[in-house]
């Protein structure tokens, strides 16, 4: 059976709890594929274990438009592991990356096309001169943590105050599926892939509708993976901590010995718990970033799939090489009660019994 053709453009969009937010997405970034390539795109929509009408909606939506796939995951995999698998099921020639929240605008999606064609690039990401309703310290510690990232990773030029926002050619997105780590930051392994890369700037707005379910800790997660995925600094830091405290404890040593030969007695008990204190902190802190380090290798060698697709709305055109569409499992009808059971029917011809009347 002869593959459907590529559509022209597949539109990614993961979903946690969205129900606010669906309608409006559906209706934005409709209108934007349709400016930009006609008819022909699909939208690809994950729902990533919500606890709201996000996925009764989604199948509405594939129900009304073809052009709609919906994919449910079993359980909440977690922002990038829910965009994995959409990424993994699309089919389209170009890809929009896009969060459901409407915080990127999809209109966007021209001027990012225009600006792939005029460069040949293979990735266009959007770049934030702004961010709208987000408060200072997000976006200080956010604007911190680029710049961490950038000084930190290992030869990968890690683009500043970007996030998952970006154009795709078939062959980058096909790179990237590629890859089967599963502690995943996306973003970052765009920009390992390589290809020619180009930034659109742009004012993030506001979130359209709901609160966010990305909160401090799921990001900090995010940032760990990110430091841990992309950089080897962190382990050395330990090297540098030594170097440090070997200096550090020479020279404690040193002015021991001098006092010891002045006939000085060296008040012992305080400075004693002050080094023990710090260089045990520091050895806890050490074997952290081991034990990180260890736990990623740990999970990535359990090789399990990098999520479950539980249901699908609307019709899917690829096969899954990162995770797994479960079967449709048969649900059997009820069996009857033996009250309501149905009397078995006699046999023909069959002799009376013994208390039947001749």
């Amino acid at each position: 059976m002869t593959p459907p053709p590529r559509p022209r453009l597949s539109i990614v969009a993961p979903c946690h709890n969205e129900e606010a937010c669906l309608d409006a997405l559906y209706d934005r970034v409709s209108a934007a594929a349709l400016a930009a390539v006609g008819s022909s795109f699909e939208i690809v929509l994950i729902d990533d274990g919500s606890r709201d009408r996000t996925w009764d909606m989604i199948t509405a939506l594939a129900d009304r438009d073809a052009r709609v796939l919906g994919l449910r995951l079993s359980r909440n995999h977690g922002h990038q592991l829910a965009l994995s698998a959409g990424l993994d099921m699309c089919t389209g020639e170009l890809i929009l990356i896009i969060d459901a929240d409407l915080q990127d605008p999809p209109e966007l999606l021209s001027p990012m096309m225009a600006l792939m064609a005029e460069q040949q690039a293979d990735v266009v990401y959007a770049q934030r001169s702004a961010r709208q309703g987000e408060t200072w310290v997000k976006r200080m510690t956010a604007k911190a943590f680029y710049r961490l990232l950038s000084l930190a990773s290992d030869g990968v030029a890690i683009p500043l105050d970007t996030g998952d926002f970006r154009l795709m050619s078939r062959r980058a997105l096909d790179v990237l599926c590629a890859m089967p780590e599963r502690a995943r930051f996306i973003r970052g392994m765009v920009a390992w892939v390589g290809f020619r890369q180009v930034p659109l700037r742009y004012d993030r707005d506001e979130r359209f509708a709901g609160k966010t379910s990305y909160p401090f800790f799921k990001m900090a997660r995010l940032a760990l993976d990110a430091l841990t995925g992309f950089s080897s600094a962190p382990l050395r830091l330990a090297i540098y901590g030594g170097v440090l405290f070997t200096l550090l404890a020479a020279l404690l040593i040193v002015y021991s010995v001098a006092e010891w030969f002045a006939g000085r007695t060296i008040p012992g008990w305080t400075s004693l718990i002050v080094v023990v204190l710090v260089i045990g902190s520091v050895q806890m802190f050490v074997l952290g970033l081991m034990g990180e380090y260890i736990a990623r290798l740990y999970n990535q060698s359990k090789n399990r799939p990098l999520y479950v697709v539980s249901d699908i709305a609307g019709e899917a055109h690829s096969v899954p090489t990162l995770g797994i569409v479960a079967q449709t499992r048969p649900f059997p009808a009820p069996a009857p009660s033996p009250a309501s059971a149905p009397a078995p029917a006699p046999l023909k011809n069959s002799p009376p019994k013994a208390d039947d009347p001749a």
